[in-house]
């Protein structure tokens, strides 16, 4: 029997592969599916959370999170079902975090009542730009206008706990644009705000387009369509200005919250909570081990369907790789991490282990150690990638 902290409890993560069209920066799991393979996917899916419900049943879920994908492309009705096996085959907190990703153009206002039927208390929605054309280059499948009826029914349906996402970094924005945006998502006033910078990734329609463009802004020369560096930057640190000075802190490097909004289950993966990832490509962290589902729809359909469980890249995390992740993940909060928690965890002290790398970066500006606390400065934030890097031990 598997045994967890009674304190921190679990975290659940469903995935949910489906979308009407994949966008093209989009490299996630994620595909349009026709309803024969939607069915078969869903009730496999019930069926691999009854099979690993027994060696957690007892312990607390804190937060179910409800991804992909496009949950909220699939009919509502599968995910009243998703839910009730869940609470059927797990001890759910009755405060639990449970939140759905909801994208413009796949909810109407009566999708939205059923999810808070069903006791979804969370929203996170996808805008990305409030640019029309930037949202047609992004492939996105609605409009702002789409966006901002979306969000109205939301808030008819009852929901006040709404994260909305955006994109900075995007070919052919200005700074003018990222403006906009900041401001009229402010307006609207959701209780959270995830800014994130577009990554070109492989095996996507983008790195077709914009690889070699990414390619020159990595090795410092000017990037043709892309935003700059030097643009991107500022367009974080806009984030910050205008978020901060409306009420949002700047709880970890790309979100933002109002007082006690911050998202309990992302929190979760920044403090090394344990979490149990349910669904395709979905991925495991439980006493120190790391697994993962298989990504083959067929083969985790016909796996499930056998009551069989099958995981790969199944990986038990070393003490020191343990130290490597209590550190760079819990340095993307802007409280940082505790010396004390560091040293109750690992019976030594975070000097002993990373002193060389914590003086090194606090000489450089990169890095602040007051009393219990270890953060980074605004100036290792900007350059986040390096500062987090430097504490992989190998």
């Amino acid at each position: 029997m598997i045994s967890f902290d009674e304190k921190t409890g679990v975290e659940i993560y469903i995935h949910i592969p489906f979308c009407v069209k994949k966008c093209a920066y989009c490299d996630f799991l994620s595909f349009p599916a026709n309803d024969e393979t939607v069915h078969k996917y869903i009730r496999a899916l019930q069926k691999e959370l009854a099979l690993r419900a027994a060696s957690i049943d007892h312990k607390r879920i804190i937060s179910i999170y409800i991804g992909g994908g496009t949950p909220s492309s699939i009919d509502e009705s599968y995910i009243g079902d998703i839910l009730e096996t869940v609470r059927f085959y797990y001890k759910v907190d009755k405060d639990a975090e449970i939140t759905i990703e909801v994208n413009p153009g796949t909810a109407t206002l009566e999708k939205f009542k059923k999810y808070h039927y069903y006791g979804i208390n969370r929203i996170s929605m996808g805008l990305q730009s409030t640019n029309n054309e930037i949202l047609k280059k992004l492939g996105r499948i609605h409009t702002y206008e789409e966006f901002l009826e979306c969000y109205e029914n939301a808030k008819k349906a009852g929901f006040d706990n709404i994260n909305v996402d955006l994109i900075s970094g995007i070919p052919g924005q200005t700074l003018d644009d990222w403006t906009d945006s900041l401001k009229k998502v402010i307006q609207l006033g959701p209780n959270h705000v995830s800014t994130y910078g577009l990554i070109v990734e492989e095996g996507t329609p983008f790195y077709d387009l914009y690889g070699e463009d990414e390619e020159r802004r990595q090795n410092g020369e000017e990037p043709l369509s892309l935003p700059s560096e030097q643009i991107e930057r500022i367009m974080y640190y806009m984030s910050i200005e205008y978020l901060c000075s409306n009420g949002y802190s700047n709880y970890e490097i790309s979100n933002f919250a109002k007082s006690g909004f911050e998202s309990r289950h992302n929190t979760g993966y920044w403090i090394g909570r344990e979490y149990l990832g349910i669904g395709l490509g979905s991925s495991s962290y439980l006493l120190g081990r790391r697994f993962d589902n298989t990504t083959d729809i067929a083969e985790y359909i016909e796996t499930i369907e056998k009551n069989k469980l099958k995981f790969y890249n199944n990986q038990t995390l070393t003490v020191k790789e343990q130290m490597e992740e209590f550190m760079f993940l819990g340095l993307r909060m802007t409280k940082g991490v505790s010396r004390k928690e560091f040293n109750d965890r690992f019976g030594v002290s975070v000097e002993a282990v990373f002193g060389d790398v914590l003086n090194e970066l606090q000489n450089a500006g990169l890095l602040i150690m007051v009393e219990d606390r270890i953060f980074l400065t605004s100036e290792g934030i900007d350059v986040s990638n390096y500062t987090l890097s430097k504490f992989l031990l190998d």
